[in-house]
């Protein structure tokens, strides 16, 4: 191939269109189009790839990135290591992280963000290290891992589950992957040892290839470098194998998509898919910024003297007075300033497009011969020689200083005809000095741009880009996570649906038994009843499971559907309590659910020991009950009342049935995880429910959620859900680890909060709520307090625009300021904190205390009374509606 081209790229036209009419099967229209293709090469870079010259070629694309293709006829098996070389030699001198792809016409390799490509001589490698290269590279790419897994397969290290049935190729590629990475281990694995003799020798040819090199060293080849505008007919298709890249992109959030997109050669994906939309990659406000660089409209491009007046008119060219002004840092100067340029001879006034318009002397003869526009007097003559192509180098310079346009605002800002203006940006297309295509975010059709501006409006909507990719503070978590959670959501429909959809992703999670009802699920679903969580209680569709004592106040619940406690598990709970007693209840229960007199009757000790022990077997998880009921009501054994009833006997042993803490019948809770799936799906099924709580999952946040076996226990399954889509890994939020996982949805949603609102909003959140992740996911501000805030049942934190700023205690007795106090926050927040309290039925806070001290002669007294409280006699005090 390479010969047959140098052979007629050298004889005459007609003598190789007629050897081709004769040797092959071309007809006439094949070998003149063959021939221009050759013809078109030799153009471009000044020889064809042959059997003895090599091309090396480099290139900027549209949007600035450097290429560099290596153009030989030696075909891919000698390209393939020719390129994993390169890749290592690049990596390694250089410090780039170079893409290349190989094929049989060459190899072409992209190299984002360098200032300056390499030259040359990168190619030339020595031959006795090219094998070295070869190898060190070749375990890390694609090809090892597909041969791998195919010799995994036909060594049946990769068995199938069901030998009748075909296994999933993704299935195969997990498994192969971790296969692979435990082989990785052991330098003399016979299948490792057999994908490199597989690559190396049946795929790749290194003999060819050192052999290659040194006819290179010992200059039998010649090696042609050249440096192109555009890439040239050989380059362009080898090229449109990175469309690839593009075409099977992933589900990665849009910020990491469009920096990736921005890499991406625009050229050929014109070519390849018949346009050119750049309007998604392009970054708004870095067009808006660059626009007013460009017309010296921002701060830092405005002029302060005439010079820097003159400067502006010979770079933007005509202006009108109105546009001087707002071009100047004194804007009424502008007439002074331009009658001054008038009469030093550097300044001129012409009419143009029906207004009075100002451009430098130096460009007089321009406008003269370019749009018919006669300059005044006096003029020195070396500004009014002829111009050649003076309407071209008017059009340049629009381009120059302005973003993506199109011909008609060239022509309206010219007082020329479209047809004009189309001619000569068609011109400045063919030199390469514009482009074309949809650019401008927000519009429509084909606009026009200068190829310097889109490359530097292509690296600032990258910088845009990766400033989006940057880790948030913590802070924006406080912002995102009552969002994530729906707190005081509006425009829900309330009921029994929407407190199942509530309940879904709080599966597992042990809270007390009050707080559920008192701020986990009011704040979720407005006009919360609770007759709802009885109907699921009572219809057997919810189950609730005990998750530890908390003294007086009872103690930690979680709840379940029933469906899925099995998929789940038991959550921590106390430990499993011994006795006589213990083993007598455990076997009355083991036959089957029971009532409370039923109990008595089967255990026959006395009501109060065995209301103890019911409540012991609770808190550790091993009895339930169909009912919320007993949770509501107190923790003790009601007092028995004398009944002169025939039939109410029982009522003198413990209060009767319908007494709430005894109520509903009783069970075992180790029927609801009998069935209970394997480690790795209840571990899968553990990393989903935490990514649908948290949106963003991170060490800390598994860890305050207490799930056994800590974050290494879902790890795995979360890297395997990365694996799948399902997520997505990544440093999401500073400081808190750099493992991280997130569903796609909340990483946009999460980078969409970033930024504090200009008009912040004060959110008051029960301190212990999951929707706070303050004190669990992220830690608490460090403030000189003698007692800091914890996540405590009753407690409340007032979070100004995700940021906390006040802790109220449990009890309200004491508030903690988390900041440095300030009005502009403290009566928002204080507001806040006043209208839960006055919202809140029966409510009544006394606030005694702030920081330690008295509240009496504190700063925050009089922003307390600003807000509703008044002075009582232990401290300010404030009550909700009765």
């Amino acid at each position: 191939v390479g010969k047959l081209a140098r052979e007629l790229v050298a004889a005459h036209p007609d003598c190789a269109l007629a050897r081709l009419r004769t040797e092959s099967a071309f007809d006439e229209r094949a070998a003149a189009n063959l021939m221009a293709y050759l013809n078109d090469q030799v153009d471009a870079t000044g020889a064809v790839p042959s059997d003895t010259t090599v091309v090396v070629e480099r290139f900027r694309d549209e949007i600035g990135d450097w290429r560099l293709c290596v153009l030989t006829p030696f075909g891919a098996r000698v390209h393939a290591p020719w390129a994993m070389a390169l890749q290592s030699r690049l990596r390694d001198r250089g410090g780039m992280t170079a893409h290349a792809i190989w094929s049989d016409d060459g190899i072409a390799i992209h190299l984002p963000d360098a200032d300056e490509v390499p030259a040359a001589e990168i190619a030339l490698i020595e031959p006795a290290d090219v094998e070295d290269l070869v190898v060190g590279e070749l375990g890390s790419t694609a090809l090892f891992g597909a041969r791998f897994r195919e010799n995994a397969s036909r060594a049946l290290l990769i068995p199938r589950r069901r030998p009748g049935r075909r296994t999933p190729l993704w299935q195969q590629r997990l498994k192969a992957a971790s296969l692979l990475e435990v082989a990785r281990q052991y330098g003399s694995f016979p299948i490792i040892l057999e994908t490199y003799r597989e690559c190396l020798n049946d795929w790749f040819d290194l003999p060819a290839l050192r052999e290659l090199l040194r006819r290179i060293q010992s200059r039998e080849l010649a090696v042609v470098e050249v440096e192109t505008a555009t890439a040239s007919p050989f380059a362009g298709s080898l090229l449109f194998e990175y469309v690839a890249t593009y075409m099977y992109e992933d589900d990665t959030p849009a910020a990491e998509r469009r920096a990736t997109a921005l890499s991406l050669d625009r050229d050929l994906l014109r070519e390849l898919l018949g346009q050119d939309e750049l309007r998604d990659l392009i970054d708004a406000e870095a067009l808006e910024t660059l626009e007013a660089d460009l017309q010296g409209l921002s701060e830092r491009a405005r002029a302060r003297s005439a010079d820097g007046l003159h400067d502006l008119l010979r770079r933007l060219g005509d202006l009108t007075v109105a546009e001087v002004a707002d071009r100047l840092v004194e804007s009424e100067r502008a007439l002074e300033l331009l009658g001054a340029l008038r009469d030093e001879r550097r300044a001129t006034e012409v009419r143009l497009s029906g207004e009075q318009r100002w451009i430098a002397a130096e460009d007089a003869g321009r406008y003269r011969d370019g749009l018919g526009v006669m300059p005044m007097a006096g003029l020195p003559d070396a500004f009014l020689e002829p111009i050649p192509d003076a309407l071209r180098s008017l059009v340049a310079r629009y381009a120059r200083t302005h973003g993506p346009f199109t011909p008609q605002q060239l022509a309206h800002r010219l007082d020329i005809t479209a047809d004009a203006a189309g001619a000569e940006l068609a011109a400045l297309e063919d030199a390469g000095t514009l482009v074309r295509g949809e650019i401008r975010p927000g519009g429509s059709g084909r606009e026009w741009c200068d190829a310097e501006v889109l490359r530097r409006l292509r690296r600032a909507s990258l910088a845009a880009a990766r400033k989006e990719v940057e880790p948030v503070e913590p802070e924006a978590l406080g912002r995102f996570l009552p969002a994530w959670h729906r707190i005081d959501r509006r425009h829900q429909t309330p009921g029994v649906d929407a407190l199942r959809e509530v309940i879904t992703p709080l599966q597992g999670l042990a809270l007390p038994a009050a707080q559920w009802e008192q701020e986990v699920l009011p704040r979720r679903i407005g006009g919360y009843s609770p007759t709802w969580l009885d109907a699921l209680a009572g219809a057997g569709e919810l189950v609730w499971v005990g998750a530890g004592a908390m003294g007086r106040d009872g103690g930690r619940v979680a709840l379940y559907f029933r469906e899925d406690a099995a998929l789940f598990g038991p959550p921590p709970s106390d430990p499993p309590p011994e006795g006589e007693l213990v083993t007598s209840m455990r076997d009355a229960l083991a036959g089957g659910a029971g009532f409370w007199d039923e109990l008595l009757d089967a255990v026959g000790g006395a009501p109060a020991e065995v209301f103890s022990t019911l409540w012991s077997l609770v808190w550790a998880g091993e009895v339930t009950n169909d009912l919320w009921m007993p949770l509501r009501a107190p923790h003790k054994l009601p007092q028995p009342r004398a009944s002169a009833a025939r039939f109410g006997r029982r009522t003198a042993r413990g209060g009767g049935a319908a007494h709430g803490a005894i109520a509903g019948r009783w069970s075992l809770t180790g029927r609801l995880f009998a069935r209970a799936p394997s480690g790795d799906e209840r571990l899968r099924a553990q990393a989903e429910l935490l990514l649908e709580r948290h949106g963003v999952v991170t060490r800390a946040a598994v860890l305050g959620d207490g799930v056994p076996g800590g974050f290494a226990g879902v790890y795995r399954p979360l890297s395997e859900l990365e694996t799948l889509g399902r997520c997505r890994r990544g440093y999401f939020l500073a400081g808190l680890g750099g493992a991280q996982f997130a569903m796609p949805g909340a990483i946009e949603r999460l980078r969409d909060l970033r930024d504090p609102d200009a008009d912040p909003v004060a959110l008051v959140l029960g301190a212990a709520d999951p929707a706070q992740p303050f004190g669990a996911a992220v830690p608490w501000p460090k403030r000189g307090t003698a007692r800091g805030p914890s996540r405590t049942f009753g407690a409340q934190v007032v979070l100004m625009d995700g940021a906390p700023v006040l802790y109220l205690e449990r009890g309200g007795k004491s508030l903690v300021t988390l900041r440095d106090i300030d009005p502009s926050w403290c009566r928002p927040a204080v507001a806040a904190l006043a209208a839960w309290i006055q919202t809140g039925r029966g409510r009544r806070i006394t606030i005694e205390r702030v920081d330690a001290a008295s509240v009496f002669g504190s700063a925050m007294e009089p922003l307390l009374l600003a807000a509703g409280f008044f002075s009582g006699l232990r401290g300010m005090e404030l009550r909700g509606e009765r």
